[in-house]
């Protein structure tokens, strides 16, 4: 099947919000010989096809693992370096962000970057903050384990300073102290690279995702294999623990 026709058998059942852990940069700059950080700098073109191709495809929520709160152990050089991408890939981004109509969001522990970053981020946030059609989320200094925590230590803040009145902790109000209350649970999730976990992402989140594992390491993911990624989820049934009977 040509590309062309996958895409148009999609379009009735694609996912509202695929999210995507994109592994394997170091790798594959190994495997070619090259420094790492060329690695990233591959896999931050990849993100950026995914994301045009997702805009084209209509899909209206695109989370991007991208910097993991562990990832600041990483050796001072390659964090560093990380950190310069990732402020270059925010300029050089903006315009076809603007362009696309793609709203750009945020979700992981802001303090942990240094002020000039956090400043870019709120930058290009609030100069996308108008699109509505489709949203690019990048998690960055981000933990599942700790977004859970922030969520129930600020609730518990709010019911002590008295700006929330003794209530029962349900589903709907532990949300509202997420990175980003308003994002969707996602319906898929794709991880390169071969391993086979979550790595501390969504952990609240992904109760009911459906899983694409691919082998392939994430500069070598191509527009091809996320439209190979979005059939496979359209053929899953999901039932959401209900029992249908036919």
């Amino acid at each position: 099947m040509s590309s062309t026709s996958q895409e148009i058998s999609l379009q009735v059942s694609l996912p509202r919000h695929v999210a995507i852990i994109m592994d394997g940069n170091g790798r594959w700059a190994k495997k070619q010989g090259l420094p790492r950080i060329l690695g990233h700098r591959r896999g931050a073109e990849v993100a950026k096809k995914i994301t045009i191709k997702s805009r084209e495809l209509g899909i209206p929520y695109l989370t991007l693992f991208a910097f993991s709160k562990e990832n600041w152990q990483r050796p001072r050089e390659e964090v560093s370096a990380l950190l310069s991408l990732l402020v270059e890939y925010l300029d050089s981004e903006l315009p076809t962000m603007l362009e696309k109509e793609i709203r750009f969001k945020m979700i992981g522990d802001r303090e942990d970057f240094p002020v000039e970053i956090q400043r870019k981020i709120l930058e290009v946030e609030k100069k996308t903050a108008q699109f509505s059609q489709m949203t690019l989320v990048l998690a960055l200094s981000y933990s599942g384990r700790a977004e859970i925590l922030k969520a129930i230590n600020d609730l518990i803040k709010e019911v002590q300073s008295g700006r929330l009145g003794k209530v029962e902790v349900t589903e709907a109000l532990l949300r509202k102290y997420f990175y980003f209350p308003e994002l969707p649970d996602p319906d898929l999730l794709i991880r390169t690279s071969g391993e086979l976990r979550v790595s501390n992402f969504f952990l609240y989140q992904l109760a009911y995702t459906e899983f694409y594992f691919t082998d392939l390491l994430w500069p070598e993911f191509t527009e091809e294999e996320f439209i190979k990624a979005l059939e496979v989820y359209k053929r899953r049934e999901r039932r959401f623990g209900k029992v249908y009977e036919f």
